[in-house]
């Protein structure tokens, strides 16, 4: 007979390999030492209302002052890729629509929250960047264009010379980068989606906050939002796992100390982070 104390053994031995397929992604991706120790703008280093988010100034500002980005790109209809954040236009551009039903044109006649900002071309902020600082650079799939859109984004930075990572909440985004580019870092971005359903099923949004999607995306990193950072499955990644972590979005130069103590890269917005 089976001694209860055995059949618990394995029960957890089980359960700890089912965790390590779910869960497990690449450690020490070379890529990740030209990243860490930086600290990087959200949407760069906008200052509303007089620089808006994800526009040149505020790219231009985060560049003059040493710092690397987070930058939002998606895909128009056409095949341009813009950085902007929303699909819906009408926060940022105000007009109806969406970006990605757009044509380099009409994104051309558009301006960014009131101001004269254009919104930037991917190709425009790259150039910025390029042999300066680094780039966190997020895919935002929508309507289901994931492939296209990270085929388009792999391309164009074949040619790039300069530090970046790539990240998506869409494990499909990442599955396709891992499959086009796999020597490319890639990062899971995520949060606790039990706390705000946006329109996801339970399951769904369980396996997003769990980070569950790893078994197909098989992350270099994973960006958590800062204020969900204890939670379990993250820390399980980066502390058993190795997977390097980013703490997003940051807005005091105290929760900036603490990520940086944990070991993890912020993103930050709306504060200088080199003022006391």
């Amino acid at each position: 007979m089976v001694r209860p104390v055995v059949i618990l053994c394995i029960v957890i031995v089980c359960i700890d390999a089912a965790l390590a397929l779910l869960l497990a992604g690449r450690r020490d991706h070379p890529a990740w030492r030209a990243l860490a120790g930086r600290r990087y703008a959200h949407r760069g280093y906008h200052d509303k209302p007089a620089v808006p988010e994800n526009s040149m100034a505020a790219f231009r500002r985060a560049v003059e002052r040493g710092w690397g980005a987070e930058l939002d790109v998606h895909l128009l209809k056409d095949g341009t890729l813009a950085v902007f954040h929303d699909s819906d236009l009408k926060r940022c551009a105000g007009v109806e629509g969406k970006i990605e039903d757009l044509t380099l044109p009409e994104l051309r006649a558009l301006r960014l929250e009131g101001t004269d900002e254009p919104v930037p071309l991917f190709d425009e902020v790259l150039a910025l960047f390029e042999g300066r600082e680094p780039l966190i650079i997020e895919l935002k799939e929508a309507g289901g264009n994931h492939f296209e859109l990270a085929k388009a984004v792999c391309e164009r930075l074949d040619s790039y010379r300069g530090d970046y990572c790539i990240e998506s909440f869409n494990p499909l985004v990442l599955r396709d980068v891992r499959r086009l580019r796999p020597a490319v870092c890639r990062g899971q971005l995520s949060k606790d989606f039990l706390k705000e359903a946006e329109g996801l099923g339970f399951f769904t949004r369980l396996a997003l906050t769990c980070l569950f999607f790893n078994c197909i995306t098989r992350p270099d990193f994973i960006a958590y939002r800062f204020e969900d950072r204890g939670n379990l499955f993250l820390r399980r990644c980066v502390r058993r796992y190795g997977l390097h972590e980013a703490s997003w979005t940051i807005g005091t130069r105290r929760d900036m100390e603490r990520a940086e103590a944990d070991g993890a890269i912020p993103i930050f917005e709306r504060f200088d982070p080199e003022q006391e």
